[in-house]
Protein backbone atom coordinates (compact mmCIF):
# COMPACT_ATOMS: atom_id res chain seq x y z
CA UNK A 1 0.00 0.00 0.00
CA UNK A 2 1.41 3.30 -1.05
CA UNK A 3 2.14 6.19 1.48
CA UNK A 4 0.05 8.99 -0.62
CA UNK A 5 -2.74 6.07 -0.61
CA UNK A 6 -2.27 5.95 3.06
CA UNK A 7 -2.49 9.57 3.86
CA UNK A 8 -5.40 10.26 1.97
CA UNK A 9 -7.55 7.94 3.70
CA UNK A 10 -8.56 6.00 0.89
CA UNK A 11 -8.69 2.24 1.97
CA UNK A 12 -10.62 0.27 4.57
CA UNK A 13 -8.94 -1.65 7.72
CA UNK A 14 -8.06 -4.45 5.37
CA UNK A 15 -6.25 -2.24 3.01
CA UNK A 16 -8.56 -2.14 0.23
CA UNK A 17 -9.75 1.12 -1.73
CA UNK A 18 -12.42 2.70 -0.92
CA UNK A 19 -14.68 5.65 -2.08
CA UNK A 20 -15.62 8.40 -0.23
CA UNK A 21 -18.59 7.68 1.61
CA UNK A 22 -21.37 9.48 -0.47
CA UNK A 23 -24.31 9.18 2.68
CA UNK A 24 -22.08 11.39 4.52
CA UNK A 25 -20.83 14.90 3.99
CA UNK A 26 -21.09 18.61 5.74
CA UNK A 27 -23.03 19.46 8.30
CA UNK A 28 -23.32 23.21 9.11
CA UNK A 29 -23.16 23.66 13.37
CA UNK A 30 -23.70 27.33 14.72
CA UNK A 31 -24.33 29.90 17.27
CA UNK A 32 -25.05 33.11 16.04
CA UNK A 33 -25.66 36.54 17.86
CA UNK A 34 -24.01 35.45 21.02
CA UNK A 35 -23.80 38.48 22.97
CA UNK A 36 -21.03 38.05 25.70
CA UNK A 37 -19.29 40.91 27.78
CA UNK A 38 -15.32 40.75 27.72
CA UNK A 39 -12.40 42.67 28.39
CA UNK A 40 -11.18 44.31 24.66
CA UNK A 41 -9.31 46.51 23.35
CA UNK A 42 -6.09 48.16 22.58
CA UNK A 43 -6.73 52.07 24.45
CA UNK A 44 -6.63 52.84 27.77
CA UNK A 45 -9.62 53.83 28.07
CA UNK A 46 -10.92 50.12 27.24
CA UNK A 47 -8.85 48.26 29.80
CA UNK A 48 -10.60 47.93 33.21
CA UNK A 49 -13.53 47.83 31.65
CA UNK A 50 -16.07 45.06 30.25
CA UNK A 51 -17.75 45.77 26.64
CA UNK A 52 -20.74 43.90 25.24
CA UNK A 53 -18.69 41.54 21.70
CA UNK A 54 -21.15 39.97 19.59
CA UNK A 55 -20.16 36.44 17.87
CA UNK A 56 -21.13 34.39 15.34
CA UNK A 57 -19.51 30.88 14.68
CA UNK A 58 -20.26 29.34 11.44
CA UNK A 59 -18.74 25.29 11.37
CA UNK A 60 -18.78 23.13 8.52
CA UNK A 61 -18.37 19.58 10.39
CA UNK A 62 -17.91 16.03 8.86
CA UNK A 63 -20.44 14.06 10.82
CA UNK A 64 -21.65 10.60 9.38
CA UNK A 65 -25.00 10.65 8.90
CA UNK A 66 -25.46 7.30 11.29
CA UNK A 67 -23.76 9.64 13.80
CA UNK A 68 -27.05 12.10 13.34
CA UNK A 69 -29.13 9.37 13.63
CA UNK A 70 -28.17 8.37 17.02
CA UNK A 71 -29.74 11.00 18.47
CA UNK A 72 -26.44 11.04 20.85
CA UNK A 73 -25.09 13.89 22.32
CA UNK A 74 -21.55 12.63 22.25
CA UNK A 75 -22.13 11.57 18.16
CA UNK A 76 -21.97 15.45 17.26
CA UNK A 77 -20.30 19.04 17.76
CA UNK A 78 -22.14 20.38 20.45
CA UNK A 79 -23.02 23.86 20.34
CA UNK A 80 -22.85 24.60 24.10
CA UNK A 81 -19.21 23.34 23.73
CA UNK A 82 -18.96 26.29 21.23
CA UNK A 83 -20.87 28.59 23.87
CA UNK A 84 -19.08 27.33 26.65
CA UNK A 85 -15.19 27.67 24.98
CA UNK A 86 -15.80 31.21 24.44
CA UNK A 87 -17.17 32.02 27.71
CA UNK A 88 -13.84 30.02 28.75
CA UNK A 89 -11.68 32.28 26.43
CA UNK A 90 -13.26 35.40 27.85
CA UNK A 91 -12.92 34.14 31.02
CA UNK A 92 -9.19 34.27 30.87
CA UNK A 93 -8.76 38.16 30.91
CA UNK A 94 -8.32 41.21 29.00
CA UNK A 95 -7.87 40.55 24.85
CA UNK A 96 -5.97 43.80 22.94
CA UNK A 97 -7.35 42.99 19.02
CA UNK A 98 -10.94 41.20 17.92
CA UNK A 99 -8.97 39.46 15.47
CA UNK A 100 -6.78 37.84 18.35
CA UNK A 101 -9.86 36.64 19.72
CA UNK A 102 -11.36 35.40 17.02
CA UNK A 103 -8.49 33.49 16.33
CA UNK A 104 -8.41 31.74 19.50
CA UNK A 105 -11.71 30.82 19.01
CA UNK A 106 -10.46 29.84 15.30
CA UNK A 107 -7.98 27.44 16.89
CA UNK A 108 -10.70 26.03 19.43
CA UNK A 109 -12.85 25.08 17.55
CA UNK A 110 -10.57 23.61 14.37
CA UNK A 111 -9.37 21.30 17.09
CA UNK A 112 -11.74 19.28 16.58
CA UNK A 113 -11.03 16.72 13.75
CA UNK A 114 -14.72 16.35 12.23
CA UNK A 115 -14.49 21.05 11.33
CA UNK A 116 -13.55 21.36 7.80
CA UNK A 117 -14.20 24.73 7.93
CA UNK A 118 -14.54 27.83 10.15
CA UNK A 119 -15.97 31.22 10.04
CA UNK A 120 -16.02 33.41 12.98
CA UNK A 121 -16.98 36.75 13.39
CA UNK A 122 -16.49 38.84 16.51
CA UNK A 123 -17.82 42.21 17.07
CA UNK A 124 -17.67 45.16 19.60
CA UNK A 125 -21.00 46.68 20.15
CA UNK A 126 -20.33 49.80 21.57
CA UNK A 127 -17.45 51.62 20.08
CA UNK A 128 -19.74 53.48 17.45
CA UNK A 129 -23.59 54.32 18.11
CA UNK A 130 -25.63 52.56 15.96
CA UNK A 131 -22.85 50.86 14.52
CA UNK A 132 -21.11 47.75 15.20
CA UNK A 133 -16.83 47.04 14.43
CA UNK A 134 -15.59 43.45 13.87
CA UNK A 135 -13.54 41.22 11.75
CA UNK A 136 -15.23 37.53 10.40
CA UNK A 137 -11.98 34.96 9.60
CA UNK A 138 -12.52 31.89 7.60
CA UNK A 139 -9.98 29.22 8.58
CA UNK A 140 -10.05 25.45 6.74
CA UNK A 141 -8.76 22.59 8.07
CA UNK A 142 -5.69 21.05 6.17
CA UNK A 143 -5.96 17.97 4.02
CA UNK A 144 -3.37 16.29 6.10
CA UNK A 145 -5.80 16.57 9.40
CA UNK A 146 -9.14 15.69 7.65
CA UNK A 147 -6.67 12.06 6.68
CA UNK A 148 -5.63 11.86 10.49
CA UNK A 149 -8.78 10.14 12.33
CA UNK A 150 -8.83 7.82 9.06
CA UNK A 151 -5.35 6.75 9.46
CA UNK A 152 -5.28 6.65 13.12
CA UNK A 153 -8.44 4.47 12.95
CA UNK A 154 -6.55 2.00 10.33
CA UNK A 155 -3.31 1.78 12.07
CA UNK A 156 -4.89 1.01 15.30
CA UNK A 157 -7.59 -1.35 14.43
CA UNK A 158 -10.30 0.11 15.51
Amino acid sequence: MSIQRILSGQFSAHGAAQAEPAADGLTRVFVRDLVLEGQIGVYDSEHGRRQRIRFNVDLQVRLPAAAMRADQLGQVLSYEDIVNGIKALLAEGHVGLVETLAERIADQVMADPRVALARIAVEKLDVFPGASVGVEIERRASAMSATVQPLLRVLSGA
